[in-house]
């Protein structure tokens, strides 16, 4: 698989030419419990030298999990929606948190969900929020800030630093799982020459830079493809022009 990295590794090398630096994170849905592949990303983690922030669901959080966190502290806890569950009609795009749900229900939803991260997690609790399926209703945003996030995450390059100012967008860019097809890897070439065009742009003053940039998981779901491409991803980057992001940064003006 070597030759595929190629097209990374002479985008990489303009970067060093020009002198300029690459923030990057990494961040993986859906943890709830400890499972074998949650063992396997910590591997991978501390293999790499590469923190997880890991997303949580709140309502579904178990203790074993908060051990787990406690005695592994390259694995960063943030908070995932609540419970993970789609309240949109049918042939509507799925999302926890519309803007026509009852303002009420996402009120008490929020509010319990950070207490469970704050009592489970304590200290080690990151106060950033990622909505499941990386969609979330802009009416409901400044209950996020009200409740003290500082962080929200979703996909894609962001439009705007601040998604309610004082609450940073952090966003993932790259995901190597096809969703839409094998649920397996996604043609390796094409997740390259699509980091690729997302650096270059960055490179060359067309996207922003400042923005980390974002590898997205979902631990539960990889196989082994998944696995081993996510490990060589991560090597390139940190021994490449990367510089790991920290949410010690996080909505610092």
């Amino acid at each position: 698989m070597s030759d595929i990295w190629a097209p990374l590794d002479t985008e990489f090398d303009a970067w060093r030419a020009a002198d300029m630096r690459l923030p990057f994170w990494w961040r993986d849905d859906d943890a709830y419990h400890v499972t074998p592949e949650l063992d396997q990303l910590n591997a991978l983690s501390e293999r790499t030298g590469v923190d997880v922030y890991l997303a949580v669901i709140p309502s579904k959080l178990q203790t074993d999990l908060t051990a787990y966190v406690t005695d592994h502290q390259n694995l960063i806890p943030v908070t995932h929606g609540y419970a993970h569950q789609d309240h949109t009609p049918v042939g509507v795009k799925k999302c926890e948190f519309a803007s026509d749900r009852d303002a009420g229900a996402v009120t008490r939803e929020l509010e319990e969900g950070k207490q469970i991260m704050e009592e489970g997690f304590g200290t080690d609790f990151v106060p950033m929020f990622v909505p499941p399926w990386n969609r979330f209703g802009n009416d409901h945003k400044f209950k996020l800030k009200a409740l003290g996030y500082k962080g929200f995450s979703t996909y894609g390059p962001r439009s705007n630093r601040w998604s309610k100012r004082g609450m940073e967008q952090v966003n993932t860019h790259v995901d190597p799982i096809n969703w839409r097809g094998s649920r397996s890897l996604d043609e390796p070439t094409q997740i390259i020459a699509r980091m690729v065009e997302q650096l270059t742009a960055r490179r060359t003053g067309q996207a922003d830079n400042s923005e980390p940039y974002g590898y997205l998981t979902h631990h539960k779901a990889h196989d082994v493809d998944i696995w081993a491409f996510s490990e060589q991803l991560l090597m390139k980057f940190k021994s490449g022009p990367a510089d790991l992001w920290s949410a010690q940064d996080m909505a610092k003006r």
